[in-house]
């Protein structure tokens, strides 16, 4: 039988490098999970009110306009779809593939003024601007009414 001295301090030491062990699963998580975000895609989106019509534009870099969804329902508009986009470099002495994809989702709660039927969309130079015109308002005229 072999006599093993008893040491607090080492079994804590040992117990500190447990957690510098666990310390370091964490930081290694959290570093891939935030390159993972980094491929996520989520458009920039400008509003602004004119005098006829409200604007939403979104700006869509390397997004096909056949990629793109605009749709009403319940009074909400829905700006959705995919970016798909592959570089590739074929040189020489080496050859380069990147790739990125994220789908995309945006909505916005109508006012009641619009006139949902006459929304529609254009896609220029990467930036899809959606119009929802005004409806007319109806012009608060005075009107005498006759007593009988």
């Amino acid at each position: 039988m072999y006599l093993t001295k008893y040491s607090p301090s080492k079994e804590l030491q040992e117990f500190r490098n447990g957690f510098k062990h666990f310390d370091s699963f964490l930081d290694n998580f959290i570093e891939n999970r935030g390159s993972l975000l980094k491929t996520d895609f989520n458009p920039s989106v400008n509003t602004r009110e004119g005098e006829h019509a409200y604007h939403v534009e979104v700006d869509l870099p390397g997004v096909k306009k056949e990629d793109i969804d605009v749709d009403v329902k319940d009074n909400i508009v829905t700006i959705s779809g995919e970016r798909k986009t592959k570089k590739e470099v074929k040189e020489e002495d080496y050859y380069k593939v990147e790739s990125s994809y994220g789908k995309f989702e945006r909505s916005f709660t109508l006012p009641e003024n619009v006139d949902v039927e006459n929304i529609h969309a254009e896609s220029q130079d990467g930036v899809l601007e959606v119009v929802i015109p005004k409806l007319a308002k109806a012009e608060n005229k005075s009107k005498k009414i006759e007593i009988k």
